[in-house]
């Protein structure tokens, strides 16, 4: 069995390949951090206390709207809340005396990469092995976000734009692979998008700010696909 220093080395050395995917997506979100008004320091705080690609864009697009804080708060719980299903499977690697405190830290630190690669442990999960992976990979993603609002203010405008694209790429990296590997969820993804095109376009709802129009759509579309397409347990284990 592995000490806590070596699962923390092993955690810190494959959450390396996970640092570079970090910063370099980071280094997007922070332009447009940027764009909403947000300084490098804010930047980096933020992103070193809540590690979440897509909440944090959310954020930081609703901050740039002046959103109201019912609506960035309600828009942040909807784009994290994979994260408590996340925490909730993690939880199962863990031996029944594990403590709280480390329950608590490694749930702290989940995103979608740490829990694929802590998932994958054989056997039970040693805590230190996601402490590792955290170590690395936070600190390039904080940083990242913090260069990217710094860098922002220096590169050209034509340059700022199109690495602004790069984190759309990072969302749609998200959705195609579910996707292919589910036809219902694909089916879901194309009404989305439609449903919030036309959205855009009807008087009654262009009238209602972007966040709120997000989290309407989201919470239907939600609702009428667990009624009309529930999962079994075993499917969703």
């Amino acid at each position: 069995m592995q000490t806590n220093s070596q699962a923390f080395r092993k955690g810190i050395q494959h959450g390396v390949p996970i640092a570079l995917g970090y910063f370099a997506v980071a280094f997007t979100l922070g332009i447009v951090a940027k764009k909403a008004g947000v300084t490098a320091l804010q930047s980096f705080i933020v992103s070193a206390t809540n590690s979440a690609s897509a909440g944090e864009y959310v954020g930081f697009t609703l901050i740039g709207e002046n959103a109201a804080y019912i609506e960035l708060a309600i828009m942040t719980l909807v784009a994290n809340a994979r994260y408590l299903l996340l925490s909730c499977a993690l939880s199962q690697k863990f031996s029944s005396d594990m403590r709280f405190i480390h329950r608590f830290i490694v749930g702290w630190f989940v995103t979608d990469e740490i829990f694929g690669i802590s998932i994958s442990v054989p056997g039970r999960l040693n805590p230190f092995y996601t402490y590792g992976a955290a170590a690395i990979s936070v600190p390039a993603w904080s940083i990242g976000t913090y260069l990217g609002v710094v860098m922002g203010n220096v590169l050209p405008p034509n340059i700022v734009s199109a690495l602004s694209v790069g984190l759309y790429g990072m969302f749609i990296a998200i959705i195609i692979p579910p996707s292919k590997r589910d036809k219902i969820i694909a089916m879901l993804v194309v009404i989305s998008m439609v449903v919030s095109y036309i959205a855009t376009r009807v008087t009654l709802f262009a009238a209602i700010s972007p966040g709120t129009r997000t989290i309407f759509i989201t919470v239907v579309i939600s609702a009428v696909a667990a009624i009309l397409f529930p999962r079994r347990e075993k499917e969703a284990a």
